[in-house]
């Protein structure tokens, strides 16, 4: 009885067979300063490029980031119309790449994991490739989900805008204001978003960890059936099933990701012992 009971469990199934993960401020810190720069960035972008009033321009990109989880998304969605490589390369050509530094140790982690490794990004494919770039981490992905893979039908030009009459004046002040308008980017944490993304890598929600400095993104994750790890943060909130004050903690707070891997070995070894014992005995 003993005998079946332990080859019950060794048979068991492992519990995760994807890890999800976002890149920025959860591949490397916040105290990067890239976040920063990019918000920078963005309202230079707003104002010189599109003509946005500088007084308020922060409020508004705030704004605009919290009710559509980007800004480029919110921007689309009120009626500017602009091309998404020269906005991507604007926002993020500039960032302080430079600061990030190559990771060995996150590599080692990454490497070990015998689970599917997949990235799930708002930025777009050039962003998502310097940072992993710069993090020595080329190769510890099985696939990249960003911008242009969600995106795949917008061709970056003017067209993709839903908007026929013009900008919409948002009034940021306002406690109770009107639905806001639809917008055609698709990003976290819209729901359809991790559908799409989950779709296309034929991905297992209820078999996937997913990792995400973001709490609302975190949230959604978690009401489409995937199990959560916040990044950046030692606090568990709703929907949250881990956290993580950094990425390296991640072996010291979910060991199990790496028992497969141990039982297997561990198979291996008894086997090869169990046929040495035969030799040796016959």
């Amino acid at each position: 009885m003993e005998c079946k009971n332990q080859q019950s469990h060794q048979s068991r199934p492992q519990k995760y067979e994807c890890l999800l993960f976002d890149v920025d401020d959860t591949l490397y810190p916040l105290t990067s300063g890239l976040s920063k720069q990019c918000t920078k960035n963005i309202e230079e972008y707003m104002v010189q490029q599109l003509g946005i009033e500088k007084d308020g321009v922060a409020e508004m990109n705030q704004f605009l980031y919290r009710n559509y989880g980007t800004s480029m998304a919110g921007l689309k969605a009120i009626g500017y119309e602009f091309d998404n490589d020269h906005y991507h390369s604007f926002v993020h050509g500039r960032l302080p790449y430079h600061n990030l530094k190559r990771d060995p140790v996150l590599r080692s982690l990454l490497l070990s994991l015998p689970i599917r490794k997949v990235i799930f990004s708002n930025a777009d494919d050039v962003h998502v490739a310097k940072v992993l770039n710069r993090l020595g981490l080329e190769g510890c992905f099985d696939r990249i989900i960003c911008f242009e893979t969600l995106n795949s039908s917008d061709d970056g030009s003017e067209s993709d805008s839903k908007s026929s009459t013009g900008n919409v004046d948002i009034d940021v002040d306002n406690d109770t204001p009107p639905p806001l308008p639809a917008t055609p980017i698709l990003c976290k944490p819209s729901p359809n978003a991790f559908e799409s993304a989950l779709k296309i890598a034929n991905i297992d929600p209820k078999r996937t960890l997913f990792f995400d400095d973001s709490i609302r993104n975190i949230k959604t994750g978690k009401s489409i059936g995937l199990h959560t790890v916040l990044v950046g943060s030692s606090n568990r909130g709703n929907g949250v099933d881990y956290a993580l004050e950094s990425i390296h903690n991640i072996r010291e707070a979910l060991p199990e990701l790496w028992e497969v891997d141990e039982k297997m070995k561990n198979r291996r070894l008894s086997g090869k012992i169990a046929l040495e014992t035969s030799i040796v005995m016959a």
